[in-house]
């Protein structure tokens, strides 16, 4: 059997000794030695000023929408994990869709405008499969209009645009860090802002709102994380560059033998190296994609379509929304398995069937 994903586990005795601490200072969780330890050398790998290690990317979002105040109608993107927008409409807000880019798959920032009503508070964007929007077209876009910008980030641990972490753009910032990413702590989140106040009140609401041993600042949630998760964290952020070479030279070989396939990869930001998050394929037409997922599930080579449906018209809670790019892209990409434990022999073991079964 082969998985579409499979997280990355060290050594398991350097967790151990992580965990030794954990029982010797019998200190769990809020915010423990660990999860400031965590944060601090994520800052430091990151290159990155504010930073706060929460429970998980969507509760991340959740936390920005909430410190940012936003109301009224947040435009976002239909291809995304259905997190982006049931965390708008959970803080009360409506998601605007607007239709995706073609080549990059994100949302287009050049239908962005079109989509601004006097309700318009803000815009959450994502980086899809760790690819950077176009973030200089839609700050321009939020300076003229006083919007909030807030990237779901989920995908793009270690992406950087010109040298400057993908984190650093918008108002805020999440990344997810389950267990399925290249970059993971079982469970858990990160947010990063520029702003210190923005962290500093996010911090608080993080710690249900609480201010002082008998105070309140402001509505908060229990958005804390624990040691168990910041060990994980710590352990894995020391294999993040031998994670990264191993899925590049899976994805280069991916390339390599895929290269007659009819089908087509996201276009990365030109300013920006990929992370190797995800193996994305466009293929030809859906059919091609169901007879290709199908023969590989046969013989338990698990892929998946990430992202379908369009969460324009899937949602129950949401009106239905056509939408011409993300409709047809959805119904056409495929994710072929990637992770650190797959082999190059797999790798060509998939290649070779797919292939074949296209050529059939």
């Amino acid at each position: 059997m082969i998985l579409v994903t499979q997280p990355f586990l060290p050594p398991e005795e350097e967790y151990l000794k992580y965990i030794q601490g954990i029982w010797k200072r019998n200190w769990l969780t809020n915010m423990g030695p660990l999860a400031s330890q965590l944060e601090m050398e994520l800052k430091e790998h990151l290159n990155v000023n504010n930073l706060l290690f929460v429970t998980n990317g969507t509760v991340a979002i959740q936390m920005a929408i909430k410190a940012l105040e936003l109301s009224g109608e947040i435009i976002t993107t239909p291809f995304s994990f259905v997190a982006t927008t049931s965390s708008i409409v959970w803080e009360g807000c409506t998601p605007v869709f607007v239709d995706i880019d073609l080549k990059s798959l994100n949302i287009d920032a050049q239908k962005i405008e079109a989509a601004i009503t006097e309700k318009t508070s803000a815009i959450l964007a994502t980086h899809v499969y760790g690819n950077p929007c176009d973030v200089e077209k839609i700050e321009k876009i939020a300076k003229k209009h006083n919007l909030k910008v807030i990237y779901d980030a989920a995908h793009a641990f270690g992406v950087e645009i010109n040298g400057k972490s993908i984190f650093e753009y918008g108002d805020v910032s999440t990344c997810s860090l389950h267990a399925t990413k290249l970059y993971h702590s079982v469970e858990g989140g990160l947010i990063v802002t520029s702003n210190s106040e923005l962290l500093k009140k996010m911090a608080s609401i993080r710690n249900f709102g609480i201010s002082g041993f008998d105070s309140f600042s402001e509505l908060g949630l229990n958005g804390k994380n624990s040691e168990f998760h910041a060990a994980m964290g710590l352990v894995n952020l020391k294999y993040i560059n031998q994670i990264h070479e191993k899925r590049k030279t899976l994805a280069d070989l991916y390339d390599k033998k895929l290269k007659n396939l009819r089908a087509v990869k996201p276009v990365w930001h030109n300013k920006s190296q990929q992370n190797y998050a995800y193996y994305p394929l466009v293929l030809e037409n859906e059919e091609l994609l169901l007879k290709i997922k199908g023969d590989l599930d046969k013989q338990e080579i698990f892929t998946r379509r990430y992202f379908y449906p369009s969460l324009a018209s899937a949602l129950p809670y949401l009106p239905k929304l056509e939408l011409d790019f993300t409709d047809d892209i959805s119904k056409r990409v495929l994710c072929l398995p990637l992770y650190y434990d797959l082999t190059l022999e797999e790798v060509e073991l998939i290649s070779r069937i797919i292939i074949g079964i296209q050529n059939n």
